[in-house]
């Protein structure tokens, strides 16, 4: 088995986003399907680079593969375009998950992969936005991309821009204060602009959420903090493009969307185990996890 990614497994395609109008099944088992491809990808990358936050890419791809192939106003050639959408990855440790999704969807070379935490790769264990198109922030610490995102929000609206702002932060990071202060920013000049998700996956590393520091009950505490809360499953297509997809903001505030996932999905050995919050599989484990993901195909007749 060799060490590292090479192009002989670099598998994925261009998903080119479906056409204004298209029908929403259809758009769905798009979305459902380019899911399915970038985890493939992304377990061949964790896999042979020997590192990476498998089990929290894989609770967070639904929800980029939703934003940027159906949701996010943004493409290849307008990432300079200041009224693009912005995105944030505030959970920057899920970077492989991220950088397979930005290949999908045509803001990287897919050959650019094999160079997945290699020596001097641009493709590093977090994004960094000087190096890689298309990545709005440089994240990693975590509490950090929430409070940019705020700050992204609040520009729009002193440009009078109807640009939107979303982000991406994992459930365990909003333990950290600083979101906490950002969200309260957020709420005191109605940032209707912005949209918090949380990939609610319960675990974080070591512990779950709740053993490390209770969130319960996050929605009220976000609602008390001025934000328009909305619960979703964030492995449902459907529902995330159904959610995410609409631009209205009830009472003019900030939204805060806690998408319902689990660790590791769908992956039987993988799902909710804490223990694949960093953890590689071996030469088993990942032809299993491709068995897998390949029983979910279409002509399978499965589905995420």
């Amino acid at each position: 088995m060799p060490s590292t990614l090479s192009h002989a497994h670099l598998t994925l395609t261009r998903a080119p986003r479906p056409p204004a109008g298209a029908p929403r099944d259809e758009v769905v088992a798009q979305l459902r399907e380019t899911a399915r491809q970038i985890r493939l990808q992304d377990l061949a990358l964790v896999h042979f680079a020997g590192a990476g936050h498998i089990g929290g890419d894989f609770s967070a791809v639904d929800v980029l593969t939703v934003l940027y192939g159906a949701v996010l106003d943004v493409a290849p050639d307008r990432v300079d375009d200041p009224e693009r959408d912005r995105f944030v990855l505030s959970k920057g440790h899920v970077a492989g998950s991220y950088y397979v999704t930005l290949a999908a969807y045509g803001f990287l070379p897919v050959e650019q992969l094999a160079t997945f935490l290699k020596p001097l790769s641009t493709l590093g264990g977090h994004p960094n936005r000087l190096h890689v198109p298309g990545v709005e922030a440089s994240t990693g610490p975590l509490g950090h991309g929430l409070p940019i995102a705020v700050g992204q929000a609040l520009a729009a609206r002193l440009d009078s821009s109807p640009r939107q702002t979303y982000v991406l932060t994992g459930d365990g990071e909003m333990q950290e204060g600083s979101n906490w202060e950002a969200m309260m920013s957020a709420s005191h000049y109605g940032l209707d602009n912005l949209t918090v998700v949380v990939d609610r996956n319960g675990l974080q590393q070591g512990a779950s959420t709740e053993a490390s520091m209770d969130l319960a009950p996050l929605a009220d505490k976000a609602r008390a903090f001025g934000f328009a809360v909305s619960e979703v499953d964030g492995h449902d297509h459907g529902a995330l493009l159904d959610l995410l997809g609409s631009r209205e903001r009830p009472g003019g505030r900030p939204r805060f969307v806690i998408a319902h996932t689990h660790k590791g999905h769908p992956i039987s050995f993988m799902s909710d185990q804490v223990a694949w919050h960093h953890k590689v599989p071996d030469a088993d484990q990942y032809a299993t996890a491709r068995a897998e993901l390949d029983a979910l195909a279409p002509a399978a007749g499965g589905a995420l």
